[in-house]
């Protein structure tokens, strides 16, 4: 494969395709069931645009990763209407929307009790008999994430409609590979692109876990009491999450743009998760990623423009 470059250029796998990112625009590919490959652009203005005080290190990592879940989330939903997978609750659009209103929050109930009150409350049991143990429970409750969210992963691989977007995800990676490598983006070049690229979010989340023992071993060693336990410890570390992701979307741009074997042991973890989250996708999902590509680098001319992708350098 020739010299990689960085390029400026995100996805997300969804519902039958892929939304893709670019400086320019964001665009959503979906292939219909008739098969016919339609895009939409979606409206993704980012806040860090209009207060620079948001541009600032780590800072700029929390809006991102807010964005993100938002904009995904949001795409996700698209995608099931165009690929006609989302079916009308009797023509109801206020039900349908109470509905995806109590999944969201269902989501984020689970969420909370699965990745930080069950590791907390395991954490205290397991460390429960032994003295001045907080740095231990804290990598406990760390370690006990890390194997939910790996079950996680796991049981949603076996999901029809999950292995058809890991086969998506795996086909929006080597479709950047080949856009960062300078391949002309074809059906044959792509197909022999890795599927597993340094910037995926799934290497973000396990690095989020990673980062989250360092960071409160310190918080606990130096900065809260030992006697803050329950709803408030809960409610800390709750609030400290965006701080860490904002700190964890540093580290991953900065893995993303270099290639050394400092970069490449940071990656390594979250590459071996991808390729659980990824899969090797089929020449029609490779065609729905380079549509989504191209649309994201359309010019004002209406002419593709790989160019944009890559950054200047000032």
């Amino acid at each position: 494969m020739s010299q990689r470059r960085y390029a400026a250029v995100g996805g997300q796998a969804v519902m039958e395709g892929i939304m893709m990112k670019s400086p320019l625009r964001s665009v959503l590919a979906v292939r219909k069931p008739d098969g016919e490959i339609v895009t939409e652009e979606m409206a993704t203005t980012s806040v860090r645009e209009k207060y620079k005080i948001l541009r600032i290190p780590v800072l700029r990592g929390c809006v991102a990763f807010v964005e993100s879940m938002v904009v995904g989330y949001k795409a996700l939903m698209r995608s099931a209407e165009l690929a006609g997978l989302e079916e009308e609750t009797n023509g109801n659009k206020w039900v349908s929307a109470l509905v995806m209103a109590f999944s969201l929050i269902l989501g984020v109930g689970l969420a909370v009790g699965l990745f930080l009150l069950l590791p907390q409350l395991a954490g205290k049991l397991i460390t429960s008999w032994l003295p001045e143990a907080r740095a231990l429970r804290i990598l406990i409750e760390g370690i006990i994430r890390i194997i939910i969210f790996i079950c996680y992963i796991l049981a949603t691989s076996l999901m029809k409609e999950m292995k058809d977007v890991y086969r998506y995800h795996g086909a929006e990676h080597k479709t950047i590979f080949a856009v960062e490598s300078g391949k002309e983006l074809t059906v044959e070049n792509i197909r022999n692109m890795p599927r597993c690229h340094p910037r995926c979010g799934t290497s973000f989340i396990f690095l989020v876990f990673l980062f989250s023992i360092l960071f409160f071993t310190l918080l606990h060693a130096f900065v809260l009491p030992d006697t803050i336990e329950g709803l408030p410890r809960l409610l800390v570390h709750m609030a400290c999450l965006p701080v860490i992701a904002g700190f964890t979307f540093e580290i991953q741009q900065w893995t993303g743009r270099k290639d050394n074997w400092f970069t490449k042991i940071i990656s390594a973890p979250g590459k071996g998760l991808q390729r659980i989250t990824t899969a090797e996708p089929t020449d029609a999902q490779i065609e729905v990623a380079i549509v989504a590509v191209n649309a994201s680098l359309t010019n004002e001319q209406g002419e593709v423009d790989y160019s944009l992708a890559f950054p200047k350098k000032k």
